[in-house]
């Protein structure tokens, strides 16, 4: 029997959307990450499991909920681990900008496993499953655009790129566009852009740079289900988060890191748009209800769902 057959976390990311969904645009971004927190804790409290955050908002000191350790669930059935980001792109919900989603990625504790990441950054390199095998972040990025362009059938100036907008990657922008590549920058949060690079319809072919590690081993979870692949390194910024890598990844920390290194087994990846972007349209509200578009995805069966979903509403009396 699949012990995740009951276990609907789609009902999870769809809580977090519609709550955080509110704050649209009303440059909360404080407000709009509680929101996404609040409903997310709450429904996987509902639920019948044994459940342990591995990654999460934070440290305990740092996160009232959902932080690195906390137990949800009901304490019985499946023991699992759950990566969550209940808003990935808090600036971009403040600014009602696109590509906000709210996002979870969970495994079987005893057949799975999801890389504790330190909170540091992480290059990385994802491509969907044509180019699997083909790239190398050892490498420089022009040789891997040449690379995948190959893969993909395409012209360079044909291949379009994910990087996060920071002054880091100025040398990485100017590299890419002298093949003549093109670049789709984004403002924050490489995590929708990385998994829509998974997707062939969605006119991002890979994504490159340096983002955040935990948001890095949700990202691989993603690839495992799509037959993608991703390489990493840990980027440190000072000893202390070197220290503390040492004594939570096994072997070199800044040797180059594969998709199985940061996920594999049984492996269930949800995400629900909060604005619409690269990957997921995002809540729309229509008289006495709401409208998600979620994905989701499993590593077992290889399958990947795109879920719209119509929510009725309780009713709501008008201001004034």
């Amino acid at each position: 029997m699949d012990p995740f057959r009951n276990l609907d976390f789609l009902r999870v990311t769809e809580a977090a959307a519609l709550a955080s969904s509110r704050w649209v645009g009303k440059g909360e971004r404080d407000a709009a990450d509680l929101a996404a927190c609040e409903a997310m804790r709450r429904e996987l409290n509902s639920m019948e499991m044994a459940a342990t955050i591995v990654i999460g908002e934070g440290e305990r000191d740092e996160a009232p909920m959902l932080f690195i350790g906390e137990q949800l669930g009901s304490a019985t059935g499946a023991r699992v681990q759950i990566a969550v980001d209940p808003l990935e792109g808090t600036n971009l919900c403040a600014n009602g900008t696109p590509n906000a989603i709210a996002v979870l990625a969970a495994t079987l504790e005893d057949e799975g496993f999801l890389l504790h990441a330190p909170d540091c950054y992480m290059e990385k390199l994802v491509v969907g499953p044509e180019c699997a095998g083909i790239v190398d972040i050892t490498l420089p990025p022009r040789v891997n655009a040449r690379l995948m362009s190959k893969a993909l059938g395409k012209d360079v100036d044909e291949l379009i790129i994910g990087i996060l907008e920071r002054p880091r990657h100025e040398e990485l922008i100017a590299e890419l566009r002298a093949t003549g590549c093109r670049v789709h920058l984004v403002p924050d949060g490489d995590l929708s852009v990385a998994i829509a690079a998974l997707d062939p319809d969605s006119g991002v072919d890979g994504l490159m740079g340096v983002g955040g590690a935990p948001e890095g081993v949700i990202t691989a979870a993603a690839v495992l289900c799509t037959g993608g692949e991703m390489q990493a390194r840990l980027r440190f910024q000072n000893e202390d988060q070197k220290r503390r890598a040492d004594a939570m990844i096994d072997g070199d920390p800044e040797r180059v890191l594969h998709t199985a290194d940061l996920a594999r087994g049984p492996v269930i990846f949800a995400a629900t748009g909060v604005t619409s972007g690269d990957l997921l349209r995002g809540v729309r509200f229509r008289r006495g209800m709401a409208l998600t578009e979620s994905i989701v995805m499993r590593s077992a069966s290889r399958v990947i769902r795109r879920i719209e979903t119509t929510h009725l509403l309780p009713e709501r009396r008008s201001a004034g």
